[in-house]
């Protein structure tokens, strides 16, 4: 078994890791390409205006994260094609179906870019071309291969004729329309075609060849040479978005519905994971995967150990149909918290409306759990996440809890994935975040920034000032977006494009996002009126930052629309992500 992922750059480990193979691959497998291009590939994933092609690397792994075998194709997004460079397979791995997963990936890939098909060099399968009988058997296979795919020679053109008079196998230009049924035109295969042939052939093809073989496209559209082993295409794309590797993560929590209080006005209740799960679920563009158990260690790191250790030890010893609500804070005296459990409750809590009861503790430590399998799955090369938890944890600080949250699950990631690089934490909860602000005011390895209601007339009031940046280290690293008690789609995505330029200049290897649906007209705890329609707009732009992206669900009431805006939101954001901002077809 092996997956298919792609490697957009080398700033994850697992990424540099892969790469580091496909290069050894690369050596052995095309012993005559020059080491340069070779070590030049991470430049060319992060570089495309000065390779002039976007790169597009896809890995085969196994379940050990070795690779297997990888493609390479570039991309001009101008003229709307796409290139096969390289394919091939790690030694002995030949005829285990990597091969033919890695092209259907691409063919997929290069749909998704909304090309006009996908170009590559294929060496002839004509004794007149080439004089090897070996090596002509290996080329007929391979163009056998192609043509199950639609894909064949272009023909009636020069592309073939050798450089050096005499040459052996000289290659055919295959062209894969990708099932498209819009012929190519000569003029734009015309400008293809000098584009690779500059670009890839320009240091060994004189200019006076290059001319030679472009004006050589005199048919129009372009003919491609009739089928010669394939009756008609056995394998068509499919219509299915996305693909395997461009699934969002989905992690639920499965022990939230022991968090239930069953107490009138209290809208943190289980039916809102039920309601979004409903919702998006049929969009197809989830994996759901299984929750993994992580030790108490990752809270302890972000929350004080006195706070952690008082509400596991709280809600061990509280009657299972009880509820302990605050009603006494420590406003004169903090040093020393008192000795009954219920009383101190006050001591850690930020409100009077977010109780602790027994399976408090157990519920938020799931869904911290569910953060954090979001966050591993992050690091092991996947690009989207969604852990859809409750309680919800963007309010609890280091040493306090509150606003229905107990753990800041989104912070407890974010500190995790730090390890592997600089994390932005972006908050889009109606609520400012300011568990996030508490935990990481003064550290610049998190970049932290929140867009709420104005502290004047929304919870939780003391905090969210536009002043408010941080402190020490992390000054300058904490930024806050209060907005005023009416506030529609269009004023939102104004506050929402500054804090992603903010996100943009700080170019974090991660982004978390603390997700409220909270902001939607209608909502119990909310003043503003965004729609369906906003929420994908809101989604597509954070896509667009193509950064690996985990979302923490946080607060959202009204359950009548909570499905309906997260799938709308899922949808923009995986179209911004893997879509360019333009709508899959």
């Amino acid at each position: 078994m092996f997956r298919i992922r792609r490697i957009y750059d080398d700033v994850l480990a697992v990424n540099r890791e892969a790469i580091l193979k496909v290069q050894d691959i690369w050596k052995t497998q095309f012993p005559d390409i020059r080491a340069e291009e070779i070590a030049a590939l991470s430049d060319r994933l992060k570089n495309p205006v000065k390779h002039r092609f976007r790169a597009v690397l896809f890995v085969a792994e196994n379940g050990q994260g070795n690779v297997k075998g990888f493609a390479l194709m570039m991309h001009d997004e101008e003229l709307e094609f796409c290139y096969l460079d390289y394919i091939a397979a790690a030694g002995r791995q030949t005829g285990r179906g990597i091969g033919g997963a890695l092209y259907e990936r691409l063919r997929h890939e290069a749909r998704m870019l909304h090309t006009v098909g996908l170009f590559f060099e294929c060496l002839p399968d004509d004794p007149g071309l080439c004089r090897d009988k070996e090596n002509l058997d290996a080329n007929r296979a391979r163009l056998r291969f192609y043509e199950r795919y639609g894909a064949r020679p272009i023909s009636g053109t020069e592309y073939e004729t050798p450089v050096n008079p005499g040459d052996d196998c000289p290659p055919y230009l295959v062209y894969d329309p990708i099932d498209r049924d819009k012929p190519l035109r000569r003029r734009l295969a015309r400008r293809i075609v000098r584009a690779i042939l500059e670009r890839k052939y320009g240091d060994y093809c004189p200019a006076v060849y290059i001319d030679r073989v472009v004006t050589s496209f005199t048919d129009d559209p372009v003919r491609m040479r009739p089928p010669r082993y394939v009756r008609k295409p056995e394998l068509r794309l499919s219509r299915i978005f996305p693909a395997a590797d461009q699934k969002i993560i989905l992690v639920v929590a499965d022990q939230h519905r022991i968090h239930h209080i069953r107490e009138k006005g209290y809208v943190e209740s289980p039916v809102r994971v039920d309601a979004i799960r409903k919702g998006i679920e049929p969009t197809g563009l989830f994996s759901p995967v299984k929750i993994r158990r992580f030790s108490l260690r990752p809270i302890r790191v972000v929350h004080d150990h006195q706070f952690v250790d008082y509400l596991g030890r709280v809600c061990e010893k509280i009657q299972s149909d009880v509820s302990v609500y605050p009603y006494v804070f420590p406003l004169r005296n903090q040093t020393r918290p008192p000795v009954d459990l219920p009383v101190r409750a006050g001591y850690y809590c930020m409100d009077t409306f977010t109780p602790i009861h027994q399976n408090a503790f157990a519920a938020a430590k799931r869904a911290v759990d569910c953060a954090l399998t979001g966050a591993r799955y992050l690091s092991e090369g996947h690009r989207l996440a969604y852990a859809l938890v409750r309680p919800p944890g963007h309010h609890a600080e280091k040493g306090a809890f509150g606003g229905f949250c107990y753990f800041n699950s989104a912070s407890i990631a974010a500190n995790e994935l730090v390890r592997e690089g600089r994390v932005a934490v972006l908050d889009i909860d109606y609520h400012h975040g300011n568990g996030h602000e508490d935990i990481f005011w003064e550290r610049s390895d998190v970049l932290t920034v929140s867009i709420h209601g104005n502290p004047r007339f929304a919870y939780p009031y003391f905090t969210g000032f536009r002043d408010s940046k941080g402190e020490g280290d992390g000054k300058g690293y904490n930024l806050n977006f209060p907005l005023p008690e009416q506030c529609d789609g269009s004023a939102y995505r104004e506050t929402l494009d500054k804090a992603l330029n903010r996100i943009r200049h700080f170019a974090p290897a991660y982004l978390v996002l603390a997700f409220g649906l909270d902001t939607a007209r209608g909502d119990p705890t909310g003043t503003w009126s965004l729609t369906a329609r906003d929420f994908e707009e809101n989604g597509r732009l954070i896509g667009s930052l193509r950064i690996p992206t985990l979302v923490v669900q946080e607060g959202g009431y009204d359950t009548r629309q909570l499905g309906r805006n997260a799938r709308s939101f899922f949808t923009g954001l995986w179209t911004g992500h893997f879509g360019g901002g333009r709508k899959c077809v």
